[in-house]
């Protein structure tokens, strides 16, 4: 059993507790996710089982899409509705004008300070450990892209219903957070759904009773690793097999290749390096 499994995470659950429930689902050790989600949040959560827990790395850089809920009032600590309320404070109607040129200054490439209460490593030690001791660290700041962000519907004045596209290590949570600063605003995370993860969405997504049922279907992982394909001749799948190095004359401007022997199976990721083809990783 090994492939990709494209799962509807539901809340209350963590993305390890699904990991573990496909493991003894499946009877199988090797399970691996490609990017955790908040116990509260739902959403696709793509897992690779077997083998293909190889090439999770080739999978965690890809994409995001997600719909969140902002409800106005109160803050948490989390930023989320699973913190202690630590301020309240009036709210007003926004016009569609201010919204507009609040998003606007949160599209492209911006600099995010990670929630406290997140898995982020600071220091060799996740943030969330540092905040139930009660210690107050520096953050530094990561560089992350906002492709998209639009507001989806809005019920004045207490909650807004958004769309955002955005690369690996966005956090809503945060992204919430600097929303309400601007707006001047007390608010939080009422709600997440992560609607994409790359290729993977939501309507193809399997829920935990489908995957009881035995209803979910393992898909190829090299089906969804974004790279070009090279396909070998018998000799040179040997080599490439046996951790050798291959001669190839390819123009392809890219370091890692999709490689799959004469008949089209697929073999693993080689690296391209002055038009020679090494292994990277194989199936």
């Amino acid at each position: 059993m090994e492939g990709v499994l494209n799962v509807l995470k539901p809340p209350g659950m963590t993305s390890h507790d699904i990991v573990n429930f496909i493991r003894k689902i499946y009877k199988i050790q090797k399970v691996g996710h490609t990017g955790t989600l908040d116990p509260d949040a739902v959403g696709v959560l793509p897992l690779c089982v077997g083998n293909a827990t190889k090439f999770v790395s080739f999978l965690i850089e890809e994409d995001k899409r997600y719909r969140f809920e902002i409800t106005f009032g109160i803050t948490t600590d989390t930023f989320d509705k699973s913190g202690k309320v630590i301020k309240s404070g009036p709210v007003r109607t926004l016009e569609e004008q201010e919204l507009r040129q609040i998003l606007n200054k949160f599209q492209g490439k911006i600099k995010q300070t990670p929630p406290m209460y997140s898995a982020k490593k600071v220091k060799g030690k996740k943030l969330y450990e540092y905040a139930r001791e009660g210690k107050n660290i520096d953050i530094p700041p990561i560089e992350v892209t906002i492709y998209e962000i639009e507001v989806v519907e809005y019920e004045p004045p207490y909650r807004i219903l958004m769309d955002v596209k955005c690369s690996k290590g966005t956090y809503i949570r945060a992204l919430v957070r600097d929303i309400c600063k601007e707006l001047n605003m007390p608010g939080y995370m009422s709600m997440l759904i992560r609607t994409e993860v790359g290729p993977f969405k939501i309507e193809n997504a399997y829920t935990v009773e489908e995957i009881k049922e035995g209803k979910a279907i393992f898909e190829p992982i090299d089906k969804f690793i974004p790279l070009p394909s090279v396909q070998l001749n018998k000799i040179e799948a040997k080599k490439i097999l046996k951790g050798q190095f291959i001669k190839n004359n390819s123009l392809l401007e890219t370091s890692f290749l999709k490689l799959y022997d004469n008949n089209g199976k697929f073999l693993g990721i080689g690296v391209l390096e002055e038009n020679k083809i090494r292994p990277k990783r194989l199936l």
